[in-house]
């Protein structure tokens, strides 16, 4: 009976393969809230284009913000690389920069301050691809900027990559560069691991007399003169293949380089004199309304009056809509899914002067909570959040501020 339901489960599980919806993205959903919310800040992410054709290239570029209340109980931030996140090897990434800084090797970033990042990428595989600015980060993984579709259409035959090294060889295409020669040596030592084998299986005796064999401790009858001869000429080969291989290779390309393993340093960028101070007072998820609500004390040392424009935590953004300056920073065709359509809400709303504290109540609401899956910051032994506020005056001049601190749930509906 037990064999009748397991081929049963497996005709069921066959017949619904078809019907299996394909992953999408990364599993960006599936990192702790607080990895999201208290490490890597990514704003002002663009995107040059969201479609391209196969050879062509795309570049991301935007800023980085590195908490500076960064979870301590998980891990120091030690040495980063700045990176693309996409689905595989769907696009070639051609240059990296933080700060201008080419970032071929890793760095090390400070807390609480701010990087611009730019990488330029070529595309080379068609599909729809969701792709990321990606850090990075030793003894904790990747931490994901936010993500956009990229269609890239053409034929994935038609990708090129050509090269000139440092010392003048062009390389024609870097996809296929020596393939056939990387083939052949391959083919040389399976062949050779081949012949090793058929060696000891040539009218082998079965397993159970070998094995009994070994157990009365007679395995020295099982090797012959033959076998030793066969095994010494093998160790011949082998030694004399690789000093073959190292001298070719060596007269072929006697200017080489090894992989580089050190670490560029990056120094952030001047922090902005003009300061608007943000402290929590209060932070309450309501579960109901899946909206999360802080108060806040404000100071304004800015030389203008300033007014809340944007709260943003995880790369989801909730924007205040009556305020034009905020909108106008929603750059045309920005992931939907990233800002939360019911807004920011502010009270009072009104522009807080230069050097005044003013203690406003700031209302994010919004299903997306729950579709990121950050409202289970709540099961977290800190149940803390963190976020960036973006200020404006009336200008338009923009001042960004951070802010954290614990989140009490609140079950029962207002």
């Amino acid at each position: 009976m037990r064999h009748v339901r397991s081929v049963l489960l497996t005709i069921l599980l066959a017949a619904a393969w078809p019907f299996v919806p394909s992953a999408a993205a990364h599993g960006e959903r599936n990192q702790e809230p607080f990895l999201r919310m208290r490490t890597a800040h990514w704003y002002d992410v663009t995107w040059s284009a969201d479609t391209v054709k196969v050879n062509d290239e795309i570049e991301v570029r935007g800023r980085l913000h590195i908490f500076s209340d960064w979870p301590k109980h998980l891990f120091e931030l030690r040495t980063v690389y700045l990176n693309l996140g996409s689905n595989g090897p769907v696009f070639v990434k051609v240059a990296t920069y933080l700060n201008e800084v080419p970032m071929m090797q890793s760095t090390h970033l400070e807390y609480g301050r701010e990087y611009e990042f730019r990488i330029v990428a070529k595309a080379r595989t068609p599909g729809r691809h969701h792709v990321h600015p990606m850090l990075n980060v030793e003894s904790a993984g990747p931490l994901l900027g936010p993500g956009k579709w990229i269609e890239v259409t053409g034929n994935a035959s038609d990708f090129v990559m050509p090269l000139k090294t440092l010392d003048g060889i062009t390389i024609p295409n870097l996809e296929t560069w020596q393939l056939g020669h990387v083939l052949r040596v391959h083919a040389y030592w399976i062949v050779l691991a081949l012949a090793w084998l058929a060696w000891w299986f040539r009218g082998a005796p079965p397993l159970l007399e070998r094995f009994r064999a070994l157990r009365r401790g007679h395995e020295a009858k099982r090797v012959s003169n033959a076998d030793r001869m066969v095994g010494a000429g093998l160790v011949v080969v082998v030694l004399f293949s690789v000093a073959y291989g190292m001298v070719s290779t060596n007269s072929r390309y006697p200017r080489t380089s090894a992989l580089q393993g050190g670490r560029v340093r990056v120094d952030p960028l001047d922090p902005d004199p003009d300061q608007v101070i943000v402290r929590p007072v209060k932070g309450v998820y309501q579960v109901p309304g899946r909206s999360l609500q802080l108060t806040l004390k404000v100071t304004n040392r800015t030389p203008n009056p300033v007014r809340l424009g944007e709260f943003t935590a995880a790369n989801l953004r909730f924007v205040n809509h009556d305020l034009p300056a905020a909108m106008a920073g929603l750059p045309k065709g920005y992931p939907d899914d990233l800002v939360a359509r019911s807004g920011l809400v502010v009270t009072p709303d009104e522009p807080i002067p230069p050097g005044e504290m003013r203690e406003i109540k700031v209302e994010a609401a919004d299903s997306a909570w729950e579709t990121e899956r950050l409202a289970s910051l709540m099961g977290n032994p800190d149940s803390s959040y963190g976020a960036l506020l973006f200020f404006f005056d009336a200008q338009g001049k923009r001042t960004v501020s951070e802010v954290s601190g614990p989140a009490i749930p609140n079950f029962t509906a207002l």
